[in-house]
């Protein structure tokens, strides 16, 4: 089993919106980024676990935790002219873009960035690196347990 961080815009698509899907699960549509789609398509498996994690928020954190029930296939995304992911270039006979279903699982106090960035043991987390801006990396079991952790010290976040 392996550990990732999902990043999410929470105006887009929040935590809590995946809580609310139909049995806590949706598609992780929109991933447009060569190497993202790399580790979807090449390295996840079902049952691996993610830490959904809101960027583009103040401050951003880490906000709930989800599973991978559903390994990648080809993202429709990409072939929907009205979508706002959509990829004139792909093809639906040798699709470019892939996606993954991931359930919720619970809900986790935010962590926040500025609050990783101080925990020992976090230092080579990808999402802590200089110039990281991937919007899906993998995590070790050691990351995921000291994040997991922070997250439970506290009450559950709404969001």
């Amino acid at each position: 089993m392996r550990h990732w961080l999902m990043k999410t815009e929470p105006d887009v698509f929040s935590f809590a919106d995946l809580m609310r899907a139909r049995d806590r699960t949706t598609c992780w549509d929109g991933v447009r980024n060569y190497q993202a789609r790399n580790f979807m398509r090449d390295h996840m498996r079902a049952g691996d676990r993610v830490l959904i994690y809101h960027s583009n928020a103040e401050p951003p954190a880490v906000v709930g935790t989800a599973r991978v029930v559903r390994e990648a296939y080809p993202d429709h995304t990409a072939f929907d002219p009205t979508d706002d992911h959509f990829d004139p270039d792909s093809d639906p006979a040798s699709p470019t873009w892939m996606m993954v279903d991931v359930q919720g699982e619970r809900p986790l106090h935010p962590v926040t960035l500025p609050m990783m960035r101080q925990v020992p043991g976090l230092e080579s987390m990808e999402l802590l690196q200089r110039g990281s801006r991937l919007s899906i990396t993998p995590l070790t079991a050691d990351e995921w347990a000291i994040v997991t952790r922070l997250g439970r010290s506290a009450q559950p976040a709404d969001e």
